[in-house]
Formats: structure tokens, sequence, C-alpha cells
């Protein structure tokens, strides 16, 4: 059985039509001068033919169809200029951005030097240490897990986790001096 449409919608479907065809061109040629750009100029007509259909009941009645149309046209441009100038705004911030796609500073050769041989210092004293106290600096810093969640995956207490990230952390720190 068939769905029974809104009174007055047929009328709508059929104004907006006739509406359409008789004023599409002229209003996308105002909405082209407004935005200098075709697609944006016809989406923004067809925005205004939405917005006209959806309030048709109301228009209608006060005979300002044509006049509701080209202002809803006008606002539509208006909208999408605003847009553009965000959009714009954003995009200069993110290409004057220090970390932007290259932009970005490339270490010396003695400092990417010194962080490898600091990374292998890190990684031969981590390796020194007792079996347990290296899992939950690894969960934790590796997985970034919390205690709790170190505690499970270990099956002991958070207090044990605590101690054994506590001595470990001391362990390397004096390590990490001495080298």
């Amino acid at each position: 059985m068939p769905t029974a449409r809104p009174p007055g919608l047929d009328d709508a479907d059929h104004a907006i039509t006739q509406l359409y065809a008789a004023h599409w061109t002229r209003l996308v040629r105002l909405a082209w001068l407004l935005v200098r750009d075709q697609s944006l100029a016809e989406d923004a007509v067809q925005d205004a033919f939405v917005a006209t259909h959806r309030r048709w009941d109301a228009i209608r009645d006060s005979g300002r169809v044509l006049g509701y149309l080209q202002t809803a046209v006008v606002n539509q441009c208006r909208s999408l200029q605003r847009h553009a100038v965000v959009v714009d705004r954003q995009n200069r911030a993110d290409a004057a951005a220090a970390d932007a796609p290259g932009r970005g500073s490339h270490d010396s050769a003695e400092t990417v030097v010194l962080a490898a041989s600091e990374r292998r210092t890190m990684l031969e004293a981590l390796g020194e240490l007792p079996q347990r106290q290296r899992e939950v600096l690894v969960l934790r810093y590796y997985e970034d897990l919390s205690e709790a969640q170190i505690a499970r995956a270990l099956d002991i207490s958070p207090g044990s986790v605590k101690a054994h990230a506590h001595r470990a952390l001391t362990t390397l720190r004096a390590t990490m001096e001495q080298r």
C-alpha cells in the first residue's frame, strides 16, 4: 500500500520544479558573481532550492518565493566565503607551523650518533636488570600500561609493580650516570 504524501507536497514539488526551470541559470549566475567558482555557485543555488522546498508552505503564502530564493542564494554564498576564509587561515597556520611537512629540522650528525649511543647504553642497562624489573619497565614505558594492568599481566600486586619500577629506575639512573 503506497504511503500517503502530506497535503501540499505535490504542489511544492511542482512549484519548485517550475521555479527551477525558470530561474536556475539566473541564480547560478548570481552565485557565480559572488563566489567566482562554478561548482560552488551551483551548490549554493541547489541548497537554496532545497531550503525553499522545506519552507514552501510559509513562503508561498507571503508571495515572496523568488525573493526568498535570491536571499537564500546570497546567504549561502556568504556562508561559503566565510568557510573559505576559515579554511585559508587554517591552511596558512598549518603551512607556517614548525612541524609542517618538509619543514622538519634535521639533527646534526653528532646529535644522531650521540642519541644512538645513548639508546644503546640504555638498552644494555635495561638488559642487566633483573627479569621482573625489566618486565615492569617494558610494560610501563613500551606498552604504556597502567600499574593495575601490569599487575594483572604479571600476576603480582600493584604495590609490587611500584616497588619493581622504583628499583629498576633507580638502578638505570645510576648506571646511566656512570657510563
